[in-house]
């Protein structure tokens, strides 16, 4: 049975994994305001690759920068050397894109408190995102004084839902992927966790539907990251709060009161 937003449910299965000790959140859409708008990025990239590839259109079943690095082979196998000068002008326009969108960018306003909440309670945190390190710098300057890592678009080789970007951050933390959580808003931020072994909290604050979240896979499902550290202490999943204080009961589907 699955519940509404206003529900809570208790997912038992999850709870026998333990406490949790790290929270690994992306950033666009679950700790910050989603405002990049993605329609419009594949449109410009569909213009400016037509000059190296006029056969080519944005693959709606592939993220943004997978479906260049395809296309990006394919026009290489065909014409050696050009692969790479699409890529280059292709990845210099994402950014410009990124660097506009952040200045018009704002952290929700309960991100700073989840994050602080979760610290308290002895569980680190990471943030991990598919955006540039100057985007998020604009967003979230004190990042990496109030997370233990931080690892964008610019840190590693491949980028989520590749299980490597977040393989890295729970390194960071010291934390192996059965002892975390990781928290989006998107199907692929849920795949990320799941090809790593990770729990998974889906956030209905961006792109991703509570449909396609729950059919991603996510352990929880909750209208946004305020009612996380709640829902884990419920589900036995994080140490009493200080001072003995009773966790709220906030809205929440999973993946255990589903079955």
């Amino acid at each position: 049975m699955s519940h509404g937003p206003g529900a809570a449910s208790d997912p038992g299965g999850a709870a026998l994994r333990g406490p949790l000790r790290a929270v690994v959140f992306d950033f666009d859409g679950t700790l910050a305001e989603p405002v990049l708008d993605f329609a419009r990025m594949r449109r410009e990239l569909a213009a400016l690759a037509r000059p190296f590839a006029p056969w080519a259109r944005p693959a709606p079943e592939l993220p943004v920068l997978e479906w260049l690095e395809a296309l990006a082979g394919e026009l290489d196998a065909r014409e050696p050397g050009a692969g790479p000068v699409l890529l280059a002008a292709a990845h210099a326009r994402i950014r410009a894109l990124e660097v506009e969108a952040a200045g018009r960018t704002r952290l929700f306003p309960f991100a700073r408190a989840v994050l602080a909440g979760l610290a308290a309670r002895g569980v680190g945190t990471a943030v991990i995102t598919r955006n540039c390190a100057w985007a998020l710098d604009t967003v979230f300057p004190d990042a990496r004084a109030v997370v233990g890592a931080v690892l964008t678009r610019d840190d590693v080789a491949r980028v989520k839902p590749d299980p490597g970007h977040l393989g890295a951050a729970l390194a960071a933390l010291g934390a192996a992927p059965a002892s975390a959580l990781m928290v989006g808003d998107h199907p692929l931020d849920v795949e990320t966790g799941r090809r790593l072994g990770a729990l998974t909290a889906g956030v209905l604050t961006g792109a991703g539907g509570r449909a396609a979240l729950l059919a991603a896979g996510a352990d929880f499902v909750l209208p946004d990251c305020a009612g996380l550290p709640g829902a884990l202490a419920l589900a036995g999943l994080l140490p009493p709060a200080p001072g003995g204080a009773p966790a709220p009961r906030p809205g929440v589907d999973s993946a255990a009161a589903r079955g």
